[in-house]
């Protein structure tokens, strides 16, 4: 045993080597130490002293032996206020009504770790594992208080805070398994496991889906682009319907700079000679000059 072990603690041996370690008292540990020294004292067969009713004589050595294993885990301000009395019995009572202030506190934590316990839930966002380590958080709680948190109560605790998309799996643990035998470790691999299948199936399905949506914008765009691309060719189509020579001319003309190009009907460059205005001109009234005109009778031909 170390020198921390000596400070908090004192052994009591008794009967070979057998020991057991009882606790230091303090101003916080009352419910805890007095928990330990009872089962202590039942193990050594003298917690009869401290039960006794009133006018029983229990054995002198036994109410010796009790009043000094409760001695020495008390500080030294209250082993002098409670070596005046003269059996274990009056020395456990006076300690009792000292720490009775610190029990009532004791109480209220409880109370208030039990209203913490019953108003805890599952956040649709939160893992399992994350709100399986707030409950044994709660249960280390209790257990610093003296009072044990049995896992059934937190196995039931967990399936019935747990989500919606759980409901298979609890459904499946309630029917056929034993609540009250099942572990919350146990509990805990089970609803993690299932959460993990939950994960990976909305990771495929929202793979799917962003390959819907990417092929949909595919075909909405290469719509958009035949049918801009049908109208331009329709457009152009009609154009060229209408005017034959409008394509020739834009197929030939598209391609080469008309300052460079020469009129063979004008002799002029800039323009071709289909284009030629001047030709036209010349054209008409070569027409004109084979007409004759009479203002008696119609025009002959010469």
């Amino acid at each position: 045993m170390t020198k921390d072990d000596t400070s908090n603690s004192a052994t009591v041996r008794e009967l070979g080597n057998v020991s057991l370690q009882c606790p230091k008292l303090t101003e916080t540990n009352y419910t805890t130490w007095a928990l330990m020294m009872e089962t202590i004292m039942k193990a050594y067969g003298i917690w009869e002293t401290i039960v006794a009713k009133e006018g029983v004589t229990t054995d002198e050595k036994k109410q010796n032996t009790t009043k000094a294993i409760i001695f020495q885990t008390l500080p030294q301000d209250v082993l002098m206020q409670v070596a005046q009395y003269s059996t274990a019995k009056e020395v456990w009572d006076s300690i009792k009504v000292k720490h009775l202030g610190a029990d009532l506190v004791q109480k209220a934590r409880l109370q208030t770790l039990r209203s913490e316990l019953e108003t805890l839930k599952i956040k649709p966002t939160e893992k399992v594992s994350d709100f399986g380590g707030k409950l044994s958080s709660i249960k280390a709680k209790f257990r610093g208080l003296g009072e044990n948190l049995e896992d059934k109560i937190l196995v039931r605790k967990l399936l019935n805070s747990a989500p919606k998309k759980f409901l298979p799996i609890v459904a499946t643990i309630e029917q056929y398994q034993d609540l009250d035998e099942m572990s919350f470790e146990e509990a805990i691999g089970r609803l993690t496991a299932y959460e993990e299948r939950i994960k990976s199936q909305d990771t495929l399905e929202a793979n799917d889906q962003d390959k819907l949506l990417m092929t949909s914008s595919n075909n909405k765009n290469y719509g958009k682009w035949r049918s801009k691309g049908f109208n331009k060719e329709s457009k152009e189509s009609m154009k060229w319907q209408d005017n034959p020579n409008e394509r020739r001319a834009s197929t030939s003309q598209g391609t080469q700079d008309k300052s460079k190009i020469r009129c063979y009907e004008c002799g002029e460059h800039g323009h071709f000679a289909k284009q030629c205005t001047r030709w036209k001109n010349n054209k008409y009234k070569q027409e004109e000059t084979h007409l004759t005109y009479d203002t008696d009778t119609e025009p002959t031909l010469l």
